[in-house]
């Protein structure tokens, strides 16, 4: 008997003995209706596999064949609780999962028993300590940011919340975000969203994150409305204003909000129609070279009535940046802000082969960036953020080392407010309702609650900054040096970051660069975007 014969033959014989069930559950008694439920819905489920031209796994193997999309199904989630070690879980290990879920509850962070880690593996970093520790300030430090053009300077925290747009998160995760904001007076990034009254209610500072999509100042053909940016930006709550070039999960590539999430209240918000899918165009409409950027983000700073105005961009070609410091040299005008997105960060869903494939991760992009103002003479006029991946005090000790004045995290804030790191994100079926729009699953989080978790990480984060960095003998965070970073590059060999790679000196780019920088240098131009 043939295999396709085999299987009609004992799906017939399974309806046989269903139906004989039935019978004797109306005839005999009542109570074989148990054992008859089952088995008719297993002969209705097998006749159905057999028949339908869909999935060749049910028509090879019908009912068992489920058991292969129920094992799929659940994968995630038997890999995160039963199979991955403390510290080898994507994106983020249980390890760091945990510390900041406990930093964020108030429970104890320590870790007994010594590191899981693998101190001679290829690839691990550590600080260098001092012999003569210094007394851990009480105060956590901050940045001002503003530079020449800006008349209303801001103090910027060294851990800020990073952009997440309102349609990407659920009201209740912007508003307990931005509590945590205002209770611990750090930044809160609204993302490219729109600035939303959850983001105003609750009182915290805001970056006011403006994208492709020019969405809260969007003229009606979906370019940028200047008077409805000037008058939102001018609320008390707006202390900086960005621009955003790209970001890390999908570089060159605009975002995408499902017309499952488009809301009347997103709709508004977004100034956009109501339940159809929202496309960010990849590139902007107000500006083509890097010139026109520089000019723009003035323009914006001028609108702002003169408060912080800085970009957002994941780093791809040094010789494009590069031609934005000429610009900025030759207009004698800076951004007050750069903040540096790594490849490697990325709340929001993207196709696969993006987060793969393009953009710089958050080391070399940050070094770049870094260095290229830093040899342009302009390092001093501009501040660094630094985001991607950024979820404990190493993370930001690390960052500031490699030149970042303040990083930002997103995911971590995430996790403080109940992330699971189900990556249902894109889905509208958020488990912990932080990422989606259905009320249902949005009041499962309590505002009050989590607004106290995002207050008690991030300072519990920046003082684990402040712990190893008085660790390192290092009182202020513009102390930190290269070279007290290390990284095992073999089984015998370690170097430090200032060995590593490529500093370059204030200016020098001006004065002739060095052998690696020259021809990036070279083919960089201010009116023209060469890659």
């Amino acid at each position: 008997m043939g295999a396709g014969l085999m299987r009609f033959a004992i799906i017939a014989v399974l309806t046989v003995i269903a139906a004989g069930t039935v019978f004797l559950a109306v005839a005999v008694s009542p109570w074989w209706a148990f054992a008859a439920a089952p088995l008719v819905a297993a002969a209705a489920v097998g006749w159905y596999d057999l028949l339908q031209r869909r999935h060749s796994v049910l028509r090879n193997y019908p009912v068992l064949g489920h058991l292969r999309f129920l094992l799929e199904a659940i994968r995630p989630e038997m890999q995160q609780y039963f199979i991955e070690r403390n510290f080898d879980g994507r994106p983020f290990d249980r390890d760091v999962r945990s510390i900041v879920y406990e930093r964020a509850k108030a429970t104890e962070d320590e870790s007994p028993f010594g590191t899981e880690r693998e101190v001679y593996e290829d690839g691990y970093e550590s600080f260098v300590h001092s012999m003569a520790p210094v007394k851990t300030a009480d105060e956590p430090p901050r940045v001002r940011v503003g530079g020449p053009g800006c008349a209303k300077p801001y103090d910027m925290a060294l851990l800020n919340v990073s952009a997440m747009s309102f349609g990407s998160l659920s009201a209740n995760a912007i508003l307990a975000l931005n509590g945590g904001a205002a209770k611990g007076g750090f930044a809160h990034d609204t993302g490219e969203g729109g600035l939303s009254d959850y983001h105003l209610r609750p009182g915290g500072d805001l970056v006011w994150e403006i994208g492709t999509g020019y969405f809260g100042c969007r003229t009606r053909d979906g370019g940028f409305d200047e008077a409805e940016f000037a008058r939102k930006s001018a609320s008390d709550s707006v202390k900086c204003v960005s621009l955003k070039l790209s970001q890390g999960a999908k570089p060159g590539i605009g975002g995408v909000l499902p017309g499952s999430k488009v809301n009347a209240e997103i709709a508004k918000v977004r100034e956009v129609p109501q339940g159809e899918t929202v496309i960010s165009p990849p590139y902007h409409r107000t500006f083509s070279t890097p010139r026109e950027l520089v000019l723009f983000v003035a323009k914006m700073r001028e609108l702002a009535q003169g408060k912080p105005a800085g970009v957002k961009l994941c780093v791809g070609s040094r010789t494009q940046f590069l031609a934005v410091c000429k610009a900025m040299l030759a207009e004698d005008v800076t951004p007050d802000f750069i903040l540096v997105d790594g490849a490697e960060g990325g709340t929001g869903a993207a196709p696969l082969e993006f987060s793969d494939h393009i953009g710089v991760p958050l080391t070399d992009g940050l070094m770049t960036v870094h260095n290229a103002l830093v040899g342009t003479g302009l390092r001093d006029r501009i501040r660094l953020g630094a985001a991607g991946k950024v979820a404990t005090g190493a993370d930001i000790v690390k960052r500031l080392i490699q030149g970042a004045d303040y990083t930002n995290a997103a995911r971590a804030m995430m996790f403080a407010v109940g992330c699971i790191q189900s990556q249902r994100c894109h889905t509208n079926h958020c488990p912990v309702g932080v990422a989606t729009q259905d009320p249902r699953r949005a009041r499962a989080l309590d505002v009050e609650g989590k607004t106290e978790r995002v207050y008690r990480f991030q300072r519990a984060t920046v003082r684990s900054a402040q712990q190893i960095m008085a660790a390192m003998g290092v009182s202020d965070p513009a102390l930190l040096r290269p070279h007290m970073l290390r990284k095992r590059l073999d089984a015998t060999t370690v170097r430090t970051y200032a060995e590593l790679y490529e500093w370059l000196e204030p200016g020098q780019l001006l004065d002739g660069p060095r052998t690696g920088w020259e021809d990036d240098w070279r083919a960089a131009d201010p009116d023209l975007f060469t890659v």
